[in-house]
């Protein structure tokens, strides 16, 4: 069984909230200390900031929780990572688009014989996880040469642009899932992936 939701609404948020997102992207880009949570030899953190125009994240945030965009080709395997009891993601691609964002699509798949609960991969931050339950908001990007770690996009209400509302995976099910974040600079082709529970996979960006 393959659990897919409607993106329209999410790619209309994109473009309603796009000066807000973009404040995101450019605070995101920065050195702050957003990632106190890390070790301190792991790569400078880069977490987007919240941004004084509420107006377009609020119109965000009423917009419906959506998962992978129709374009991204199913087909397509840029990496394939084991996590635990049985689950495996895929990623289909990882794109980098014209308003400062690298968006990451793939596809979690069960292949236990048990149902999985899809609350573990909403990360630890408690902030996070109690705006975005059963998502993938723990999801994070490495940039090894500019030596800096960038976290999922989030609106003025701290919601992320990425899947939410995952419950349960079916044995042999699978569920899509994406994921956007500030865009490293140009020079930068090629990122570290790490999604809670699963192992790390080196991606190369493209667009």
């Amino acid at each position: 069984m393959s659990i897919r939701r409607s993106t329209k609404s999410r790619r209309a948020a994109v473009a309603v909230s796009l000066a807000s997102a973009l404040a995101f992207a450019v605070a995101g880009c920065g050195t702050d200390d957003g990632g106190k949570s890390q070790d301190s030899g792991s790569p400078a953190s880069a977490t987007p900031s919240a941004s004084t125009d509420t107006s377009d994240g609020d119109k965000a945030a009423k917009q419906e929780d959506t998962a992978a965009g129709e374009n991204v080709d199913p087909n397509a395997k840029l990496a394939q990572v084991n996590g635990r009891d049985g689950l495996t993601l895929v990623i289909n691609e990882v794109k980098r688009d014209a308003g400062g964002f690298v968006t990451v699509s793939g596809v979690i798949k069960n292949e236990s014989d048990s149902i999985s609960s899809g609350s573990q991969w909403s990360g630890s931050e408690s902030t996070i996880v109690a705006k975005n339950p059963n998502s993938v908001a723990g999801a994070t990007l490495v940039d090894k040469v500019g030596k800096k770690r960038y976290y999922i996009l989030r609106d003025t209400e701290g919601r992320c642009l990425c899947t939410t509302g995952l419950t349960a995976i079916s044995a042999g099910g699978s569920v899509s899932v994406f994921m956007q974040f500030p865009a490293p600079p140009t020079t930068s082709t090629e990122v570290d992936f790490t999604l809670p529970t699963f192992a790390t996979a080196s991606l190369k960006i493209s667009g």
